[in-house]
C-alpha cells in the first residue's frame, strides 16, 4: 500500500495534475457556493470539456474529484451567510451556521466550517487509503433491506431535533416525505398527487424545492420586514473574522466523531452527504448538547455536519473504486466519466489501473490541503457578504434562484413551482416549522421507498426480509433506543426524584 501511494503521488504531483487539482478545488468551491448548481452539475458541465481536451484518464478524474470535494466546501457559504443551502448535504449547516452569522460570527463560523471539513475529509481519505478493500467487503453486506433500515435509523435520529415542539418536527418530516412522492410512480406508472398538471409528472426536483423553501421564503421574510418597519433592518455586525484555537479545541470532539461517522456512512452505497449530515448532527446533539444550545449558534452544531459531509464525500469513493458501485449521485457521474475512458471500476482496478486509482487518492490529499489554504484566508472576505445592503442582496438572491432553476429545466413551470414552494416555506417559517426536517424527509423518504421496493421485490413480497439479517436487527434496535430512550430516562429520573 505504501508503494502504491508513493506511485500515486508521483502521478498527482506532476505540474499538469497539480494545476488541475487546484483548478478543480477552486471551481468546485464556486459551484458549491451557488445554490442550485452543486457538485453533480459542476461535474456534468466540465466532464465533456475534460474528455474533449484529450486529458489522460487520471488527470480528468483528478479535476472532477477536485470539483466534487471543493463543492462540499463551498456549499457551506450560502448556508451560513444567507440561510440557503448550496446542496442537500448543507441543509444541517444552516441550523447553527446562520444563527452564528446573525450574531456577528460569520468569519469564525466559516473558519470552523473549513477546518471541520478538512478534518472530516482527512479521516475519510486516510480510511480510503488503509481500509478500502476491507470496507468494500462490509459494504457488500448492505442490501436493500439493510439500507431501508438505515433510513429508518436516520428518521429515528431526527427525533433529537424535535426540541420543544415534537409535533411540528414530525409533521415537517411527514410533509417532506409526501412532497417526495409527487409524480408518476416509476414502478407502477400511477400518478401520485399530480392533479393532472404535466409539470408535476416528473416529480419535484430537489433544486426547485431547496431554492423555493429556503431562498424565496427568506426573500419574503425580508420584504415583510421592510413593509412592517419601513426598513430592511440593521445590517449584521461583522465581528471577528478569524477562528481562535480555543474554538477549534472546543469543537475537536465533534469533528473527530462526525468525521468517522460520516466516512462509515459514505462507504454505504446510496446514502450520501445528506444522510451523513443528519445522522452526525443528531448524534452530536445527543452527546454534547447538555445546555440545549444546538440550533441557536453552537460551534459544535456547525462542526459536526461539516466534518461528516466531507468525510462522506471521500468515503463514497470506496464502493466506486473497489466494487464499481457509486456511493452517491456525484460518484455515479464520476463512474460515467471513467466509462468514457473504457475503465471499469471494480476489484481489479487497483492492479489494472494503478495510475488512475493511486493518482486519485493522492490528489484527494493534495486537494484537501489546497481547499483549507484557499478557504481559511478568505473567510473574512466571504463574511462581508452580510454587509451588502438588502436592496442589493435581495435582487441578487432572486437572480441566482431563477437562473439556478431555469438552467436545469429550461421551463417556466419550474419557476412557478419554485415560487409556490417559496410561499409555502414562508408560511411554515411563520408557524415555526423547521425547514430542515422537511428537506430531510424529502431526501430520506425517496431513498427509503426505493430500497423498500427493492427488498420486497427480492423476497417476493415477504416483509420478514426487513429484519432477517444481523445488520438490520441492530439498526432496528438502535432506532427503538433512539425513539424510546429519552422517554424511559425521563420516567426513571422522575421515579428517582419521588423516591428521594
Amino acid at each position: 500500500m505504501f508503494d502504491f501511494i508513493l506511485q500515486g503521488f508521483g502521478v498527482a504531483l506532476t505540474p499538469l495534475n497539480l494545476g488541475l487539482a487546484f483548478s478543480g478545488a477552486l471551481l468546485g468551491t464556486l459551484f458549491g457556493a451557488l445554490p442550485g448548481i452543486g457538485p453533480i452539475n459542476g461535474i456534468a458541465i466540465l466532464m465533456p470539456l475534460a474528455y474533449t481536451l484529450g486529458l489522460p484518464a487520471e488527470s480528468a478524474l483528478i479535476l472532477l474529484a477536485g470539483i466534487y470535494t471543493g463543492a462540499e466546501y463551498g456549499g457551506r457559504m450560502s448556508s451560513i451567510l444567507l440561510n440557503v443551502p448550496g446542496d442537500a448535504g448543507a441543509v444541517m449547516t444552516t441550523l447553527d451556521g446562520y444563527p452564528l452569522a446573525k450574531q456577528g460570527l460569520a468569519g469564525p463560523a466559516l473558519g470552523i466550517s473549513a477546518i471541520s471539513s478538512f478534518v472530516g475529509a482527512s479521516i475519510a481519505i486516510l480510511g480510503l487509503t488503509l481500509f478500502a478493500p476491507l470496507l468494500a467487503k462490509v459494504a457488500v453486506q448492505f442490501g436493500p433491506a439493510e439500507l431501508f433500515t438505515m433510513m429508518v435509523f436516520a428518521f429515528a435520529s431526527m427525533s433529537v431535533m424535535m426540541g420543544k415542539d415534537p409535533v411540528k418536527t414530525a409533521l415537517g418530516a411527514i410533509l417532506g416525505v409526501l412532497i417526495g412522492t409527487v409524480g408518476v410512480d416509476s414502478g407502477t406508472g400511477i400518478q401520485r398527487f399530480t392533479f393532472d398538471i404535466p409539470d408535476l409528472y416528473d416529480g419535484i426536483d430537489f433544486v426547485v424545492l431547496i431554492i423555493g423553501m429556503f431562498a424565496i421564503s427568506e426573500i419574503l421574510l425580508m420584504l415583510e420586514s421592510r413593509l412592517q418597519h419601513g426598513k430592511t433592518g440593521a445590517l449584521p455586525v461583522i465581528g471577528r473574522v478569524f477562528v481562535t484555537m480555543k474554538e477549534i479545541l472546543y469543537c475537536k470532539g465533534a469533528m473527530l466523531r462526525s468525521g468517522l461517522l460520516g466516512f462509515l456512512i459514505g462507504v454505504l452505497p446510496g446514502t450520501g452527504a445528506s444522510v451523513a449530515g443528519a445522522v452526525s448532527y443528531t448524534t452530536e446533539k445527543r452527546v454534547s448538547d447538555k445546555n440545549n444550545t444546538f440550533g441557536t449558534g453552537d460551534m459544535r452544531g456547525l462542526a459536526a455536519p461539516e466534518a461528516a459531509n466531507n468525510a462522506s464525500a471521500a468515503g463514497s469513493f470506496v464502493p466506486m473504486l473497489t466494487l464499481g458501485i457509486p456511493g452517491s449521485g456525484t460518484t455515479a457521474v464520476l463512474l460515467g466519466a471513467l466509462m468514457l475512458y473504457n475503465i471499469t471500476p471494480g476489484p481489479m482496478m487497483f492492479s489494472e489501473h494503478p495510475k488512475v486509482a493511486g493518482g486519485l487518492i493522492a490528489s484527494l490529499y493534495i486537494g484537501n490541503i489546497v481547499l483549507l489554504l484557499l478557504n481559511l484566508p478568505l473567510a473574512g472576505f466571504f463574511a462581508r457578504v452580510l454587509t451588502i445592503p438588502r436592496w442589493a442582496l435581495v435582487p441578487g438572491i432572486v437572480i441566482l434562484s431563477f437562473v439556478g432553476v431555469y438552467q436545469l429545466h429550461s421551463d417556466m413551470g419550474a419557476i412557478y413551482l419554485m415560487l409556490g414552494i417559496g410561499v409555502l416555506g414562508y408560511l411554515l417559517r411563520k408557524l415555526n416549522f423547521s425547514l430542515a426536517t422537511i428537506v430531510l424527509g424529502f431526501v430520506l423518504g425517496g431513498l427509503m421507498e426505493e430500497n423498500l421496493r427493492r427488498a420486497l421485490a427480492i423476497s417476493g413480497g415477504d416483509s420478514s426480509i426487513l429484519w432477517q439479517s444481523g445488520i438490520s436487527q441492530g439498526l432496528w434496535l438502535a432506532s427503538l433506543l433512539l425513539l424510546l430512550g429519552p422517554f424511559l430516562l425521563s420516567r426513571l429520573g422522575k421515579r428517582k426524584t419521588r423516591t428521594a
